[in-house]
């Protein structure tokens, strides 16, 4: 399955318990970002340039174990920055197991293959690992040979090993939809159990040239979604429609929130306008009608998993819908 069934029992339940509450604004994902500091200095990556006055702090597990205890988001996703790289990484991970939360702890792949020998594989953790391309465009795009090799092996390790793997793709202006779909039957012959695919966004602190346009991202994902072999997709199927064009989805920015070492950062993962101390003083303090497509500019050309994909899971559905969800999530196709 893609999503386990511990893990589906435990989203439905969230679903549940909040709308009991009355609060609309559910957060399904936190995105903990502990640190900035990476072995890599990826041109299209965002983060090391808007937090470079602190890309050698780090954030303490008590702290980490604070953001997660006030978004109650049944899944953490641990990225950064590189997240190997924090000195108490095995213990967050550990914590955060123990005390029931799902964790995706993203990499790039560099240290992973070590990494294997501090933690055990676990139920409720998976590795996300980070591939652009096959060897050569990954490596350009990462500005270091060799990257892909290292993260590949890594993959068969720790498969070796019983981790659950998963791999996230960004698509950008000029991707080749073949190349991916070849990235697609490797990850499928090293027993990767899904690949996540997201078009690339222009952070502001970059040069927009690269990064693609809608009617680019309908273009691109069309093409890679032809024959893909029996890929299994991390991403639902309401999704990849909406990447295609075929359907339209609502932008959901506080379902997947922010914590990082300058606070709760508003108004997503992708748009920085303030930092709250408080995850509550972030969901009640910022105005939500403010953003999305046709209102800030900013989010014009995105499409990025982070804000659309937990609405494909919690907006209406019929029984058509429903019955494509189960399936996609029983066999990974759509």
């Amino acid at each position: 399955m893609i999503y386990s069934l511990g893990l589906s029992t435990a989203i439905v339940k969230h679903m549940y318990r909040n709308k009991k509450r009355g609060n609309s604004r559910c957060p399904f994902v936190l995105m903990l970002e502990p640190l900035f500091k990476c072995n890599l200095a990826c041109p299209g990556c965002g983060k090391i340039r808007e937090y470079k006055d602190i890309l050698n702090k780090v954030m303490g597990k008590d702290e980490c174990l604070d953001a997660v205890r006030q978004a109650e988001a049944p899944i953490v996703s641990i990225t950064g920055g590189e997240p190997l790289l924090h000195p108490e990484i095995t213990g967050i991970v550990s914590e955060l197991l123990g005390k029931g939360y799902f964790v995706y702890l993203c990499t790039n792949g560099m240290l992973l293959e070590d990494f294997l020998a501090d933690i055990r594989p676990h139920p409720r953790l998976s590795f996300v690992v980070h591939l652009d391309g096959m060897e050569k465009t990954h490596d350009l795009f990462v500005r270091k040979k060799d990257v892909f090799h290292i993260a590949v092996k890594a993959i068969k390790k720790a498969k070796k090993l019983g981790f659950s793997i998963r791999s996230n793709t960004t698509i950008f202006q000029d991707t080749d939809a073949e190349e991916i779909k070849s990235l697609f039957r490797l990850l499928k012959e090293t027993g990767t159990d899904g690949v996540m695919v997201s078009p690339a966004f222009s952070y502001e602190v970059l040069d927009s040239e690269g990064f693609p346009s809608q009617k680019e991202i309908h273009k691109v994902f069309s093409e890679i979604y032809k024959n893909i072999d029996g890929t299994r997709l991390y991403n639902t199927p309401a999704y990849w429609d909406f990447l295609q064009g075929k359907k339209q989805l609502k932008c959901i920015p506080w379902s997947t929130p922010t914590y990082n070492l300058k606070g709760w950062k508003s108004p997503c993962y992708l748009i920085t306008d303030k930092h709250y101390p408080s995850y509550m003083e972030m969901i009640k303090n910022t105005d939500w009608d403010r953003y999305g497509t046709g209102r800030d500019p900013r989010c014009d050309n995105c499409m990025a998993h982070c804000g659309y994909e937990a609405s494909s899971i919690q907006g209406k559905k019929n029984i058509k819908d429903i019955a494509r969800l189960l399936k996609w999530n029983i066999t990974g196709r759509s």
